[in-house]
């Protein structure tokens, strides 16, 4: 009898716990998703929405987004990071660089001339910022670090195949350091966020922009921009832009183990690396949109690349200087960025 009645009050307790340990077991969570991109980018299809259903998937489900492409929640692209900061949304991908000297140490990248690989540089970036420059994020939950393909130039009434060719024009830059080095290259700079390249050109606000391939559809930049001029990538890359896709602290610690894993497995290193690798393979299909519609592209030797590297040399050499003004050894952050480049690149 006594026995019986242990059993049964064994059973009741299970039964009753039940309900609650797989209510834990089972959790889910919905997050939303909030970036500047637009809904037929290649960035939003093949990135962003990729990401989130892989996430998705390797949760079984129980993690799931609402995705709000083209600043559909409100706010400004300058606003995306400290939304993802304060709460508003769950998870964003921006550029840094939309705030400007706000996260000083990683601007590296964007120095001219940095890049040719984004797979490889965007690992690069990742160890660099876990590395030597880990606080510059840490309001956030860093997921992934990256960037862009060789950025370049297109300009609406003129082509451009030598430094001097900028000489006059007003030329969109999408961070102070690419700013600084239209500039130093002759061009008058004009910083402004992506979706305003369109009207921006459209009414002659400015004469050209500096984006890569990959991003000219959906701005479309190849109706509006009938010159581009690319690099030899002999001679390097122009420059790039660095992105986060960056997820809200508190929301990220209150997720359960399981699903904490989930995000893990998605971020870091290789999430890195891939985001920089989906967005450089979309400068193919750029090019091609600007080739269909008969535009003219020209490739800027590498021989002639050498004058806008001279040119653009002060733009390394002022921020250095101003980092050590912050209490950071510029030389040996720029040498740590470029050692990282070539060594990923080697492995690329």
């Amino acid at each position: 009898m006594i026995q019986r009645r242990t059993l049964l009050q064994s059973g009741a307790a299970i039964a009753l716990g039940a309900p609650a340990l797989v209510g834990f077991a089972q959790q889910s969570v919905t997050l939303k998703f909030h970036t500047f991109m637009a809904p037929q980018s290649n960035v939003w299809l093949n990135m962003h929405k990729a990401w989130m259903d892989k996430v998705t998937k390797d949760s079984e489900g129980r993690i799931k987004f609402e995705g709000y492409p083209a600043m559909q929640l409100g706010g400004s692209p300058v606003q995306l990071y400290d939304q993802a900061k304060d709460g508003v949304v769950d998870i964003v991908w921006t550029l840094p660089g939309n705030t400007p000297g706000r996260f000083p140490r990683i601007e590296v990248f964007e120095l001219p001339f940095m890049m040719n690989n984004a797979e490889a540089t965007s690992k690069a970036f990742w160890e660099y910022v876990q590395t030597v420059a880990k606080d510059e994020f840490r309001e956030v939950q860093p997921i992934a670090l990256q960037v862009h393909g060789p950025g370049m130039f297109h300009m609406r009434d003129k082509l451009v195949k030598t430094a001097d060719d900028l000489k006059g024009s007003k030329v969109r830059g999408p961070t102070r350091q690419i700013t600084k080095m239209l500039g130093y290259l002759g061009a008058t700079p004009v910083g402004m966020p992506l979706p305003q390249i369109p009207d921006a050109l459209s009414k002659g606000v400015i004469n050209g922009c500096v984006i890569p391939w990959e991003v000219v559809p959906s701005v479309k930049v190849h109706e509006l921009a009938k010159f581009h001029s690319e690099f030899d990538p002999a001679g390097g890359a122009l420059y790039t832009t660095t992105f986060i896709m960056a997820m809200n602290k508190a929301k990220y610690n209150s997720l359960p183990p399981d699903l904490k894993a989930v995000i893990d497995k998605n971020s870091g290193l290789e999430t890195s690396a891939w985001l920089g690798k989906v967005q450089q393979g979309g400068d193919v299909p750029g090019r091609e949109a600007a080739v269909k519609n008969g535009n003219t592209i020209h490739t800027i030797p590498a021989a002639e690349a050498q004058e806008f590297r001279r040119k653009a040399r002060l733009v390394e050499v002022e921020w250095m200087q101003d980092m050590d003004k912050r209490g950071f050894n510029g030389k040996q952050l720029l040498e740590t960025a470029k050692s990282l480049i070539e060594k990923h690149g080697k492995k690329a």
